[in-house]
């Protein structure tokens, strides 16, 4: 299976995996408000948005509840067609809209008008996706979005950003905390892999060659870097990778429980790179104040690693139009695993400071997941997150008076 499949399945098993379960779970709970069969009929479309994008609409036959649940996918490399991946739509077998459906929600989604970092896009798809659900359908009572990984800093800049259209918001293991310190965490392992590795990866670590491109999945990688890893002589080398850039592995010291960080890691630095530094207008990662430590010789790491400064137009847009601000006018809940070893948890703690310094308590809750992975939640866990959202997106009366004031 290819990585990004891979990468996207992990995602939508994550964010939609509570459903699989609400037919049993909530039966007789808030959240059943349908008396919709499981195996009930969709009432599907699907076209083009005017920005670009692909979307589908799916709508029970029956007992529709009002609600809308709108799924904002995570990231799919840039050389992917525009197209909603449906591999990251089914989950054992079952159809996801099948699933949310059945218990009366209105379900919708996009492709997002381009892939690789689509942040922005994504975010105007999504009101562009609300906007044509209302011409189709009528207004919803209320609208929950949800999103995993990229999805996930989607949905919380969504929810701070547009809380006159959604009405709350699950965010699971997203870039939402520091979307800079993101961007240093991917090239930062990768100048350090190269230091430890030299020469095994052609070009810069900010400039990946296309011929890299074209061969890292089907061949580069499983041929080329994995035996280097797994091998007994690099045992040293990758401890060490791992202790510079503090990247969360399965079992440390051992190859085996360290490799799936580092084919994810380099899997991102290869197809995220140019991508990103084509939509910020420049190489957004520098480090040539940045001081390295963990390594058995740190005095040899920092005078022999790949140093390079940053372009300040691509900073500055990061600043300006990536970061979250910590401002909430609606309900907002964030899951996390501490062992995430693509979106750090430290992006968890960093958001609930700004959080806290824009007085925004009352509408956030993070849950913090002690296992290893990216998105590597368990159904339940999910489960009663979407379940609260829901009942929070309900109890619109407590919050339109602070959604209609000023921040």
């Amino acid at each position: 299976m290819k990585a990004q499949q891979r990468y996207s399945l992990l995602s939508i098993s994550v964010a939609l995996s509570a459903v699989i379960m609400l037919q049993l779970a909530l039966s007789n709970g808030a959240l059943a408000t349908s008396h919709t069969s499981p195996d009930a009929p969709l009432a599907c479309t699907e076209g083009d948005q005017l920005g670009g994008a692909r979307y589908r609409i799916c709508m029970p036959i029956t007992n529709w509840n009002g609600d809308l649940i709108v799924y904002a996918h995570g990231y799919v490399k840039p050389t992917a067609p525009i197209e909603i991946p449906e591999d990251q739509l089914e989950l054992g077998g079952f159809s996801i809209a099948d699933l949310i459906t059945a218990q009366g929600f209105a379900f919708a989604t996009t492709s997002y008008r381009r892939n690789g970092l689509t942040i922005l896009e994504g975010i105007d798809d999504l009101l562009e996706l609300v906007d044509l659900f209302v011409v189709a359908h009528g207004k919803p009572d209320r609208i929950i979005l949800t999103g995993v990984s990229e999805g996930g800093a989607i949905t919380v800049l969504a929810l701070e950003r547009h809380p006159d259209v959604f009405d709350g918001g699950l965010a699971l293991c997203g870039p939402y905390g520091d979307f800079q310190r993101q961007i240093d965490y991917f090239t930062d392992f990768r100048v350090v892999f190269d230091y430890f590795f030299p020469g095994v990866i052609p070009g810069e670590p900010i400039s990946i060659p296309a011929a890299l491109l074209d061969t890292w999945e089907t061949s580069f990688y499983s041929e080329t870097v994995k035996p280097l890893i797994l091998s007994p002589s690099s045992a040293l080398s990758i401890s060490q990778v791992i202790s510079v850039t503090g990247a969360a592995v399965l079992t440390p010291s051992i190859a085996a429980g360290m490799e799936p960080t580092f084919e994810r890691m380099l899997w991102y630095n290869v197809y995220a790179t140019n991508d990103a530094r084509d939509q910020l207008g420049g190489n957004p990662f520098g480090n040539v104040t940045r001081i390295y430590t963990g390594s058995l010789d740190d005095d040899a790491l920092n005078q022999g690693i790949y140093r390079v400064a940053a372009d300040q137009t691509a900073t500055a847009k990061v600043a300006e139009r990536y970061e979250t601000s910590g401002v909430l006018r609606v309900p907002l809940i964030t899951l996390h695993t501490t062992g995430d070893e693509v979106v750090p948890y430290w992006h968890a703690p960093i958001y609930a400071q700004k959080v806290a310094a824009t007085g925004s308590d009352a509408f956030y809750e993070h849950r913090q997941v002690n296992r290893f992975g990216h998105c590597a939640f368990q159904p339940l866990e999910v489960l009663a997150a979407f379940n609260d959202i829901v009942v929070r997106a309900n109890a619109r009366s407590l919050y339109l008076p602070l959604i209609t004031s000023e921040p």
